[in-house]
């Protein structure tokens, strides 16, 4: 008896000591896992370190970690450890934070199952989703704020999660909030300094005189670099319209979106553009709110356009940034230096068009001064060359010299006229007369180049701003606008060339290129549209096919019938 008594003590005491050895060995492993996620500053590391770590300390099949995004109801981020990548695959969509997810989310307290298909809450696994059975779950804080929930799932060995498992995990949740602190606090100050050097470097290419197309670019490139997006477009509004034109893409498909005009009305950046202040969804793909124009956004999920707005409160433009479905929401941390970044944009529209201002100032002073010197030299020396041939006919006794000086005389009476015209045309204000018909062609050809991805050869004859009437032109101008739109959308072309010519009878617009050339059986609406504008002014328009292949569009129009309306 004595015998048995003893080595059941002895047992009993080797029991403590495997008990005291395992509590030890666990807090080793704690501390060690404590160490190990303190030590990460990447954020999205630190939380994939955490759910390992959980996953290690209670022996669980499965872990994963949510977190918990900006309305506080839904999970933004879902990190999994024990599922292969195709395995998630099979599964689907991630967790939005339904079901038993979101029993944590509400009652941000620990919750240990037995049997998890049979809490009230829980609604079932989606199809290809592993068994599990128990199921541990411990809310993340960090400071006060429950930043988002462990799971985990199925303790090997088909035991229970117990109390110390809940204690441990409870632990390593404290030090998870301290760690992610921590790493929130190092991305923001990274990314504070991302903003500065960005800010720095728009600065000198803006104060360097670099062209509005490639600060632009410069500012795209940089936001999508700093915020981590797939895609970064600048859209601004069409004037006249309620639409927005993709002015500069970068990243994904950037060909295929650039030169796009979308609706304001049901799209993210119509959203920023009428609200002037920034716009935000977790999901850009599938949100209801903003189905209208291409669906170009295919595999993007969160996404936000923010308004390019200069201090005087005019909105120039959107900055859309978007990235891909499944990586974390746009925080506000992220959202605010984005506005202050986008008024960058707004400076680089306004002072590219404060510079256009400046080169037209320049050009209608040169313009003014060779109005003056054909006025006071050539003008002054052809008179008087005809004076003096005039005077010297009576001195001409041979009829066909002195025929011949009279038809020179007459000549030089048409020349002055014309030079004369011309000088009207030179002193004419854009702010008293509207834009010319040979500056509205150039910058109709100048923003083609965009959408055509080569610039189309522009050639203009005659006296295009003074022979051609205002009517006449605002039909020449809505051709030309209409032919190259059909051009850029159908005709899948290498080479456009646009002609403008006014032969003083009339007024002759030629657009050809060498595309696929205009179908027969096509739709004609278009081309419809440009010859009632022809006939309405008493003109023609014809339709030719070149023999290399292509379309010519000849469209033409008298200048005196015109003149007479």
């Amino acid at each position: 008896m004595a015998q048995l008594r003893l080595d059941d003590l002895l047992e009993e005491l080797q029991a403590r000591i495997n008990a005291a050895r395992g509590t030890r060995d666990r807090v080793h492993n704690l501390l060690e896992a404590v160490v190990s996620v303190g030590r990460e500053l990447d954020l999205t590391q630190v939380l994939r370190r955490i759910a390992e770590a959980a996953a290690l300390l209670v022996d669980a099949q499965y872990a994963a970690l949510g977190v918990i995004g900006p309305d506080g109801r839904t999970l933004s981020q879902f990190l999994t450890v024990g599922l292969t990548e195709e395995e998630i695959a099979e599964i689907g969509p991630l967790p939005a934070g339904h079901g038993i997810l979101g029993e944590l989310i509400k009652n941000p307290e620990p919750l240990r199952l037995t049997e998890l298909g049979k809490h009230p809450a829980s609604y079932g696994f989606p199809a290809h989703h592993p068994p599990m059975k128990t199921f541990l779950g411990v809310p993340i804080r960090v400071r006060k704020e429950v930043f988002g929930n462990l799971y985990l799932t199925d303790k090997r060995g088909g035991q229970d999660f117990d109390t110390e498992d809940e204690a441990v995990i409870s632990t390593l949740s404290v030090a998870a909030g301290v760690a992610i602190d921590n790493a929130r606090l190092y991305e923001g100050s990274q990314r504070q300094r991302r903003w500065l050097e960005a800010n720095a470097e728009i600065t000198s290419s803006l104060l360097s005189g670099s062209a509005q197309g490639d600060v632009l670019e410069l500012i795209a490139r940089l936001a999508r670099e700093i915020t981590g997006a797939a895609l970064a477009d600048v859209t601004v509004p069409l004037a006249g319209t309620e639409e927005l034109s993709v002015e500069l893409a970068v990243g994904g498909h950037d060909d295929a979106r650039e030169g796009l005009v979308v609706p304001m009305e049901g799209t993210l950046s119509g959203a920023a553009y009428r609200a002037r202040t920034t716009v935000a969804t977790p999901d850009l793909e599938h949100d209801s709110r903003y189905t209208s124009g291409p669906r170009r956004f295919v595999g993007l999920g969160p996404a936000a356009a923010v308004p390019m707005g200069t201090a005087q409160g005019e909105v120039r433009g959107v900055l859309l940034l978007a990235r891909a479905t499944g990586e974390p929401v746009f925080s506000e941390d992220e959202l605010q230096p984005l506005l202050g970044f986008a008024g960058q944009a707004a400076v680089a529209l306004e002072l590219a068009e404060r510079r256009r201002d400046a080169e037209q100032l320049v050009l209608l002073e040169d313009r003014d001064r060779i109005a003056r010197d054909l006025h006071d030299l050539a003008i002054q020396r052809l008179f008087a060359t005809g004076m003096t041939l005039q005077s010297a006919t009576r001195f001409i006794e041979h009829d066909g010299a002195s025929e011949r000086v009279g038809r020179a005389v007459s000549d030089l009476d048409e020349t002055i006229k014309i030079i004369r015209s011309t000088i009207f045309g030179l002193r004419v204000r854009d702010n008293e007369m509207g834009p010319g018909l040979r500056a509205r062609v150039a910058r109709a050809v100048g923003e083609t180049a965009t959408t055509l991805g080569f610039a189309p050869r522009l050639s203009m004859e005659g006296l295009l701003d003074t022979d051609v009437s205002p009517a006449l032109a605002d039909h020449v101008a809505a051709v030309l606008v209409e032919a190259l739109s059909n051009t850029v959308r159908h005709a899948r072309a290498t080479r456009v060339e646009v002609t403008l010519q006014s032969t003083g009878s009339e007024v002759v617009l030629v657009v050809e290129d060498n595309g696929v050339g205009i179908p027969a059986e096509g739709r004609r609406s278009g081309l419809s549209n440009l010859a009632d504008r022809a006939r309405a002014v008493g003109g023609r328009m014809d339709i030719e096919t070149p023999s290399e292949g292509g379309s010519r569009i000849v469209w033409r129009a008298p200048l005196r019938r015109d003149a007479q309306e």
